[in-house]
């Protein structure tokens, strides 16, 4: 997973680049946790635009950073969903507490 920050708009992007599984979610947690505290942001985005797979370990994963960036007074969006990860986060109702946004936009 890569991190992008935009100091000048207080953006943390974290550009997932693997399967989200229960092998692999906790070295995502750490390093987006990591990130969160560090940089502070006012906006935290997720792009899912290189994830092949995602099991519910994802769901945990994206729960978790949505509290931590709530107690940072900090919103927390995600971006570019295949129809599977889509279909993941419908099932789960994350979709009605987190918005999926258009990431060219925000960044473009």
């Amino acid at each position: 997973m890569e991190s992008i920050y935009k100091k000048e708009d207080k953006l943390l992007i974290f550009k997932i680049t693997e399967e989200i599984d229960e092998c692999n979610v906790q070295k995502l947690r750490r390093k987006a946790d990591y990130d969160i505290e560090r940089y502070m942001p006012k906006k935290v985005i997720f792009d899912f635009d290189s994830v092949t797979f995602m099991d519910s370990a994802g769901i945990g994963l994206i729960i978790g950073r949505y509290k931590i960036a709530n107690m940072l007074n900090a919103k927390l969006e995600i971006a570019n969903l295949s129809q599977t990860v889509k279909k993941i986060f419908e099932m789960s109702g994350i979709l009605r507490l987190i918005p999926v946004v258009d990431l060219e936009e925000k960044v473009g």
